[in-house]
């Protein structure tokens, strides 16, 4: 293996992230501008792989987050509850009354159909977890008393405000100073620095952090846009995407900053429907890939990368090896795709018959 992992027995958790978690409001077959009711239910790009953790794979997770102790707030503390996460790393804040200095953030979401894309429309401004700054959080005492086996946060966190990345690196140091392992999602969201210096400003902040990292995701846009590796074919049919030119990436990348691990999932969008699916991996000077499942039916798409990161850092948490973890992640990204939300509603047995390359044939 790449990395050392911690003893469980000598860590309460076995992961922590750190993001923002929001309510995701979904308006089923209708559109953002056009819906007259929403379910709700959470979600946030680090909060996911923790939630994933828990709920699919059963392990022990945390999340440092802060919410506004408002009955919007509460009512996310609620449907964190039902995801299991440890919640007791989470920064509660007075509400002023009415989110002049400070509220929760809203995430608008449309599945999208056909020819259609899905679209994303946040409401996060001023957000609690935006205005967290270095020396808020006792790091010290998360990963040095209590102990974590793996961290894992990401570009979604560090785009909220000009102090978050500020955060992101005293956890990175914290935990790297445990023996903690450590991966970041790039998750490029150019919504979310668009005012804040662009692209240019996203490279700043992620090469920044990019020494530090052990496992690096993200995928081949992610790459190119916040990291500044450019991917040649980006146009280009999936099976086409992971061969010459995205291998080089990766090799240019792992010359650069001494990463242990990068992976990433590989989507052609043939519509927002049906979507060509996969993931590859690379350890140690080699890489792995997982099956393809070209013409994948989906259902949700948002939240299928996290649920990738989470059943690939399962596989390493669980001594599985690279091509076992890529493969555990592939398929839990493909399930989490086919059920509504953000979050995985997949079980292990279900991952693991997919694995297996059982069909969908009705289980009675």
């Amino acid at each position: 293996m790449a990395f050392n992992l911690r003893q469980k027995s000598d860590c309460r958790w076995d992961l922590v992230s750190l993001g923002e978690v929001m309510l995701r409001f979904d308006p089923g077959d209708r559109r953002v501008s056009t819906a007259r009711s929403f379910e709700v239910s959470e979600g946030g790009g680090e909060y996911n792989v923790a939630r994933g953790l828990r709920r699919c794979f059963g392990l022990h997770t945390a999340v440092v987050t802060a919410v506004v102790d408002n009955p919007v707030g509460r009512l996310l503390e609620d449907l964190m509850l039902q995801g299991g996460v440890d919640q007791s790393l989470v920064r509660w804040v007075d509400s002023d009354g009415v989110g002049r200095t400070v509220r929760n953030g809203l995430n608008f979401t449309e599945r999208g159909f056909g020819v259609r894309a899905a679209l994303g429309s946040s409401d996060r401004g001023n957000s609690a977890t935006s205005q967290l700054k270095a020396g808020q959080i006792d790091w010290e005492e998360i990963f040095g008393k209590h102990g974590a086996r793996w961290f894992h946060t990401g570009g979604i966190f560090c785009a909220l405000s000009e102090s978050t990345p500020e955060v992101a690196m005293e956890a990175i140091k914290a935990a790297r100073k445990h023996g903690t392992v450590v991966s970041y999602d790039l998750n490029y969201r150019a919504s979310l620095w668009q005012s804040i210096g662009g692209k240019k400003r996203a490279q700043e902040v992620n090469r920044g952090l990019a020494p530090l990292i052990d496992v690096m995701l993200g995928n081949e846009e992610d790459f190119s846009a916040a990291l500044g590796f450019e991917v040649a074919g980006l146009d280009e049919h999936i099976s086409q995407i992971e061969t010459a030119s995205f291998k080089q990436m990766i090799e240019k990348a792992v010359k650069e900053f001494p990463f242990k691990v990068v992976a990433t999932t590989l989507r052609k969008a043939v519509t927002a429907t049906r979507n060509d699916w996969g993931a590859i991996c690379w350890q140690d000077g080699k890489f792995y890939e997982s099956r393809r499942y070209d013409n994948l039916e989906i259902f949700d798409r948002v939240g299928g990368g996290d649920s990738f990161a989470s059943g690939l850092i399962y596989g390493f948490l669980s001594g599985q090896g690279a091509q076992w973890a890529v493969e555990c992640g592939a398929a839990h990204g493909a399930l989490a795709m086919t059920t509504p939300g953000d979050t995985s509603m997949a079980t292990l047995k279900d991952v693991t018959q997919l694995m297996r390359g059982l069909g969908a044939r009705i289980a009675r």
